[in-house]
């Protein structure tokens, strides 16, 4: 007992000597950091000139007359490549010697260097082709919306990349034969065939030029506006319909073969994740991924739960302001019933709907100053979605900006069944995906100036973007917004949608819900109408656990402000708290937090 007092004084020398770090200087400091944001911006435009298309999307004119390689292969031999020759780089740098800035970079950096690594074994998981985002209705849309037509020599560029549909397509049909135990859900079969043939109607795949197809008359659109003789516009005209008839007609024909066949084999099956090769583990992971939690299925399902009963009990008490009493369906079914809130399912219909969100946006664009201190300096338009993918797109989206300011923010709104955009909802989805949400959020992710490296004014993590997105649609109430209690019970509607998909996407993916049980469950209770009810759940079997990010998300970012609010009472600064939340850009909510207390002295 007696070597006792010199044994503990020796252990604390020691922990003090292993704890004790060194103090670098500033110039130090700097170098390092320059160093490492050189090496970010080396591996990001290495990635970046691997992608035709993303070159495209974030406004380069590099490779414009390229596509994307989307084989396993060049996955595997290039991309994963280069991401582990990232990650043994990084490991070179001195974190300890970084500006705090910089050594969050290096955390993100790391983050996703490593989780990319992961996923390949989870490559062949999933639906590549379905009714939300794959290759047949995104590469029109990526030629339509991202492929600008400035002169002759990016005329021929678009007519290139029209050329390489059919080898583009076809690789990727390949890819799908190597897929193991995957079922695909009965659903998308008539959705991508039918998406597929509207591509290729219209002239030049028939004689009618009064009916062009999508990608011609937008070719035509794009090249009516050039400074070309007539002879250069016939032969540039001529070419595209060569391209269309014989590259994109056979692409799409080949897809629709392959859904023709898919769809003979499996009229009626669809299955969650949970029944996927590695399929629980694939669900958790990207439970993970998306909500940049640890939050499990079982907890996710409960919490959703937790938030129907509040959210369906706010409902009631305006249903009583409305003269509304008895039950919650009650209350669904007089919103429904109602048909002034609701605009013609006619093209004045869509109109006017389109005009009062302008209003709407306006307004709100007016009222940020009581809520920000920076504003986004990128422009924002509205868009009707366009025809040739209205049937199979959202309710609502939004396009970021190109990151070098060549093409504005776009809110997006799906006016194909007016019937589905009820006037009710128009303040919350344009607060979600307009101002203060997606376009503020993403805008101001990609203007961070100083030391921040470009990937991560790229970053995206859906908890937080979602997250930040439903939070938007709540904020403005506390500055005066949704006077009308209709659209208070938008709002709600809206939040009580998101509640539900935790519910309904760990119920299919984790709970082994079919397709019936979970459209029974929306229809039973949220108000929206059968049309957005059977697309959600459709949206849920074939991404799995995207849909819970929002609400997850949400209640962390309510959670810090609320948690501030009770501590400082009225020294808490709304713009103060929003400025720390998206001051670094998109970020895992863990890292959000962090900021946040660093900001109010809370760590």
């Amino acid at each position: 007992m007696k070597f006792y007092p010199i044994l503990l004084s020796l252990i604390f020398a020691l922990s003090a000597c292993a704890t004790k770090t060194k103090t670098y200087t500033q110039d130090e400091i700097q170098t390092e950091t320059k160093k490492i944001n050189a090496f970010f911006e080396e591996v990001f435009q290495s990635q970046l000139n691997d992608s035709p298309t993303y070159l495209t999307y974030v406004g380069s004119k590099k490779r414009y007359d390229e596509l994307d390689d989307p084989s396993y292969e060049f996955y595997k031999n290039v991309t994963l490549k280069k991401v582990k020759e990232a990650q043994k780089k990084l490991k070179t740098f001195n974190y300890d010697a970084l500006t705090p800035q910089a050594q969050l970079s290096y955390r993100l950096f790391k983050d996703q260097l490593q989780k990319r690594i992961e996923g390949e074994k989870y490559y062949y998981n999933g639906y590549v082709f379905n009714q939300m985002y794959s290759p047949h209705s995104s590469m029109p849309g990526f030629m339509i919306n991202q492929h600008s037509v400035a002169n002759e020599k990016e005329a021929k560029a678009y007519i290139k990349r029209l050329w390489g549909f059919k080898p583009y397509f076809d690789t990727i049909i390949s890819e799908m034969d190597k897929q193991e135990d995957i079922t695909y859900p009965f659903f998308i079969f008539d959705k991508v065939i039918s998406d597929s043939q509207n591509m290729t109607s219209g002239y030049p795949f028939n004689d009618n030029k009064k009916k062009p197809s999508p990608l011609y008359n937008d070719f035509l659109t794009k090249i009516s506006k050039l400074d070309i003789t007539k002879a250069q516009r016939q032969i540039l005209t001529t070419d595209l319909k060569n391209a269309l008839l014989y590259s994109v007609k056979p692409a799409y024909d080949s897809v629709i073969s392959k859904m023709t066949a898919m769809k003979a084999e499996n009229p009626d099956k669809a299955y969650g994740a949970w029944a996927q090769k590695n399929g629980r583990k694939y669900y958790q992971r990207r439970l993970k991924q998306t909500t940049t939690t640890d939050l499990t299925a079982d907890e996710i399902h409960e919490l959703g739960l937790k938030e129907m009963d509040r959210i369906h009990g706010e409902m009631l008490e305006i249903g009583k302001k409305i003269g509304v009493e008895g039950e919650i369906q009650d209350l669904f079914t007089h919103i429904k019933s109602n048909k002034s809130l609701f605009y013609p399912n006619t093209d004045k219909g869509r109109k006017a709907y389109l005009k009062e969100t302008d209003k709407i946006v306006e307004n709100i664009k007016g009222e940020l100053d009581k809520l920000f201190t920076k504003l986004p300096s990128a422009e924002l338009v509205v868009k009707a979605v366009e025809p040739f993918r209205e049937k199979s797109a959202g309710i609502a989206f939004y396009q970021q900006p190109a990151l070098n300011g060549s093409r504005p923010g776009i809110y997006y709104v799906n006016l194909s069944d007016m019937n589905s955009v009820a006037k009710y909802d128009m303040e919350a989805l344009i607060y979600h995906e307009a101002l203060p949400g997606h376009h503020m959020q993403l805008s101001l992710a990609q203007e961070i100036q100083g030391e921040v490296p470009t990937f991560r004014k790229l970053s995206y993590y859906t908890a937080f973007s979602e997250g930040w997105g439903l939070y938007a649609e709540y904020i403005p109430k506390e500055i005066g917004m949704y006077k009308d209690p209709y659209s208070d019970f938008g709002r709600l509607s809206m939040e009580l949608w998101r509640a539900a998909r935790l519910v309904v996407d760990t119920g299919i993916h984790h709970k082994k819900w079919d397709y019936d049980q979970s459209i029974a469950y929306l229809k039973a209770n949220t108000p929206n109408s059968e049309d957005e009810i059977v697309k959600g759940v459709q949206r849920y079997f074939v991404n799995p656990s995207q849909a819970t990010a929002y609400k997850v998300g949400q209640l962390k970012i309510l959670g810090l402000k609320d948690t501030l609010e009770d501590k400082l009472q009225a020294d808490f600064d709304i713009k103060r708290f929003h400025d720390a939340v998206l001051r670094n850009g998109t970020v895992p909510l863990y890292e959000m937090e962090k900021e946040v207390k660093k900001e109010f002295n809370l760590l």
